[in-house]
């Protein structure tokens, strides 16, 4: 068993985690004795042993009449220990390898994407044999700065049937869509820089934005998408440099954007010269298409990306970006400096995929049994307590609230116990308002077990004192 820390290993532990996170660098100057012996509610002595410590190894050099400074060269770049939070069940790099890290036997109503077995399984393997069967080149090789024009083109096709115009010379292939947000990221911003953020939204562009070093701020969104006037304030505010959301089935809420909302969202970002990037990851799993951002700006200011790894196959990703055409040059120069020409064959398959003759069949496949599982969902949650804060028509995701303030967090790390996986609300949120939420991945809440071990917690729970969470009063 740990021994546990000492007022010394305390000090030292906060100084570690903030150079691990960045906060202070190679040649930072630390807070003085005095100050941090205040700041810590420790000793003069006890910060004095500490910083000598840190000096001994090295960490930090003492400069006479100076002070202490940081030493050596940044260190590498620690997410988990950017901003920590003592509770990692609520820490969105938590969900993603809880999710991608269990054995088999474990449930994961928490996760973002559909059991393997309903993904497009047989048109995978035909685009596998009929590469086995092309030229060796097509194997082998490198693709172009740009990626697969066949595939450029039909995305071209694609976007045009809901109402954008982008020219395939406008279209960039990625290795995914987390690397087109992530070149995005690299191509218009700097530390410090300021992104809006939907609230909650993605929990993945949470992490990436640290990665960056950027300012995260969270805009609340409502059942017709963004919240204007929450919206004007944070451009006021903060002067933001990006918007990242979603216009069709956001994650997590499954709400979609209204025509009325995205106009005046655009009139906004348009005054105060703000880049919105819209994610349009869950296109294939609409019903109808919801107004998209990029067809009402021209991709003027807008962004437009998307991948395909929900509905054909994670483990052959292929991602996009459609944008105006100087962008479209600057990061094709970035992507090839990053990662040189891409996944040729990825490329390849998924365009074997997409216009394969049963894809369009297995999508209505897909929406359909979503449609029956949000129904099963639906049903197990009531008799739960859990309330759905929306009944989206389409999608994976249920974003729900849990009954009398309970703590989602807790009760994810009491349910991991058991081999359930969930995705606490907080993960989600910046504002660190969703702690009584869960997002539920409908297409994989099948198994009775989940409501179970569910139902069994919830009742634990009551037998010990609840404590009342903040909630926004927004969600």
């Amino acid at each position: 068993m740990a021994r546990p820390l000492t007022r010394i290993d305390s000090v030292i532990q906060a100084v570690r985690t903030r150079i691990s996170a960045r906060i202070d660098g190679p040649g930072s100057r630390l807070p003085s004795v005095r100050a941090q012996a205040t700041a810590m509610g420790v000793s003069v002595s006890t910060v004095v042993e500490a910083y000598e410590r840190l000096a001994a190894e090295g960490v930090i050099s003492a400069r006479a009449g100076s002070g202490f400074y940081v030493s050596g060269p940044a260190a590498p770049l620690a997410l988990a220990e950017m901003d920590p939070r003592p509770d990692r069940a609520v820490d969105p790099l938590w969900v993603s390898r809880q999710s991608l890290e269990t054995p088999p036997g474990h449930l994961k109503p928490g996760c973002g994407w559909m059991p393997s077995d309903w993904l497009y399984h047989d048109g995978m393997r035909r685009g596998l044999r009929q590469l086995a069967r092309a030229n060796a080149s097509h194997l082998v090789d490198y693709a172009g700065p740009l990626g697969l024009p066949a595939l450029r083109q039909l995305l071209q096709r694609r976007s045009a049937a809901v109402g954008i115009d982008a020219p395939m010379e406008q279209i960039l292939l990625t290795e995914s869509g987390t690397h087109a947000v992530e070149l995005i990221c690299r191509f218009l911003l700097k530390p410090g820089d300021c992104v809006l953020v939907d609230d909650p939204s993605y929990f993945n562009y949470h992490a990436l934005l640290k990665a960056h070093q950027v300012q995260a701020v969270g805009v609340p969104y409502t059942h017709n998408g963004t919240d204007l006037e929450a919206f004007e304030r944070a451009l006021q505010d903060h002067s933001p440099r990006l918007y990242i959301t979603n216009s069709g089935l956001h994650n997590p809420t499954g709400a979609v954007l209204s025509a009325s909302t995205a106009h005046r969202l655009l009139g906004m970002a348009e005054r105060s010269e703000l880049i919105i990037v819209e994610d349009d990851i869950f296109a294939d799993f609409e019903l109808r298409p919801a107004p998209r951002l990029a067809a009402l700006d021209g991709l003027s200011r807008v962004i437009h990306v998307g991948s395909f790894s929900k509905t054909l196959s994670a483990a052959s990703r292929c991602g996009y970006i459609a944008a105006r055409h100087d962008w479209i040059e600057a990061l094709t120069d970035l992507k090839l400096a990053t990662s040189f020409g891409g996944g040729h064959l990825a490329m390849q398959l998924m365009h074997i995929a997409l216009t394969d003759s049963g894809y369009r069949r297995h999508m209505q496949s897909v929406r359909t049994r979503l449609a029956d599982a949000r129904k099963h969902a639906l049903r197990q949650l009531q008799p739960l307590g859990i309330t759905p804060w929306l009944q989206p028509e389409a999608g994976l995701f249920l974003w729900c609230q849990l009954p009398d303030g309970r703590d989602a967090a807790a009760l994810a790390r009491q349910c991991l116990r058991e081999g359930i996986v969930l995705a606490p609300g907080n993960a989600f949120s910046q504002s660190q308002r969703a702690a009584d939420y869960l997002r539920f991945n409908v297409s994989q809440c099948q198994d009775p077990r989940i409501w179970q071990v569910l139902a069994r917690e919830l009742r634990r729970a009551d037998q010990r004192p609840v404590s009342v969470v903040c909630q926004s009063s927004l969600m």
